[in-house]
């Protein structure tokens, strides 16, 4: 398990070498002279030390857009790995400050909608599978369906009109309200939770109906099994038969999207924060791509890259506990 486990984090920094030469190609091949527009800004500047062209020849040194692709590529990537990212363009703060700054945020708001589409789409696509072509089916697929169609700029709309508009119970966006200042600590928790609730709803909403139908779909294949049939057979009790023998073998492709579903909970919700202007990683990095921040994209990006292949490594692992027939070599 160890060297297995070894193997594939050596693959995953493979990928990524690969992941992040194409990244830099793309930002090295951007049309519209975005350094250029960079090196004007500053040298525009009222405290600015360095002329138009001095900082033209720093940033382009400083990114290796100076030199050839690879070149580049390995300058660029020498500086990140030394933990020197560059400044923000658009926030003016070192890249790794406005990170921190906003991923947790995100990682709040991605983990509150992750419990809740567990809790939520599982056991009823499990309660949809054991009643099959019954009214809790045929409810779970409508449900799911919606679901899935929805779009999140008009889910978040609707949400905004019922709640906040017509039932004055949240505010429309945003993290604080007017009286943020004056209240208690415990106030203040109580004020930023009930700005994430909207947000939250919509995110749980939109994505609990694929875990569903998933759910459902495996469930019904395990309970079509010969050894499920034998149990019942042999009187084995049927919630035994559901939550033991059934649910165990349908936790094996159920780990797969659940795996993939950690960069989620740091990557933020890009439209989401954005629509309720949650000042989070999702919401910095929309504004950032807007104003074409190249230190900022290139950072996120290989952000997402490094939580995707942690995530696939961790449903790899995962297998093997979930599913005691796995044997890993």
């Amino acid at each position: 398990m160890l060297k297995y486990t070894i193997k594939r984090i050596l693959y995953s920094v493979l990928i990524l070498f690969f992941v992040m030469f194409i990244i830099y190609l793309l930002m090295y091949s951007l049309p519209g002279g975005y350094i250029q527009t960079r090196a004007q800004e500053l040298a525009s500047k009222p405290n600015s030390t360095k002329s138009y062209q001095e900082w033209l020849d720093f940033l382009n040194a400083q990114y290796g857009m100076d030199k050839g692709v690879v070149q580049g590529y390995f300058t660029w990537l020498g500086s990140a790995a030394s933990g020197n990212l560059g400044d923000s363009w658009v926030w003016t703060l070192p890249v790794t400050e406005v990170f921190h700054n906003t991923v947790w945020y995100s990682f709040i708001l991605g983990a509150v909608s992750f419990v809740f589409e567990i809790i939520i789409a599982i056991p009823l696509g499990i309660k949809a599978a054991k009643n099959q072509y019954g009214f809790t089916d045929y409810f779970a697929s409508v449900f799911s369906m919606i679901c899935i169609s929805m779009p999140t700029f008009f889910l978040a709309t609707l949400l905004k009109y019922v709640f906040a508009i017509k039932l004055e119970w949240f505010e429309i966006s945003g993290m604080k309200s007017r009286d943020y200042i004056n209240l208690s600590e415990f106030g203040k928790f109580l004020d930023v939770a009930a700005h994430f609730v909207l947000p939250a709803i919509t995110l749980i909403i939109i994505s609990i109906g694929g875990l569903m139908r998933y759910t459902r779909t495996n469930m019904l294949e395990v309970l079509n099994s010969d050894y499920i049939r034998t149990a019942r057979a042999k009187g084995v009790p049927e919630k035994k038969v559901i939550n033991y023998h059934a649910f165990r073998n349908t936790l094996v492709p159920l780990v797969t999207t659940l795996g993939g579903s950690l960069p989620g909970l740091f990557s933020g919700a890009l439209i989401t924060e954005t629509l309720f202007a949650i000042r989070g990683i999702g919401h910095a990095s929309y504004q950032s791509m807007l104003q074409a921040d190249i230190p900022f994209i290139m950072f996120y990006l290989a952000f997402l890259s490094i939580l995707t292949l942690l995530g696939n490594l961790i449903s790899d692992l995962l297998y093997a506990v979930v599913d005691p027939r796995v044997r890993l070599s």
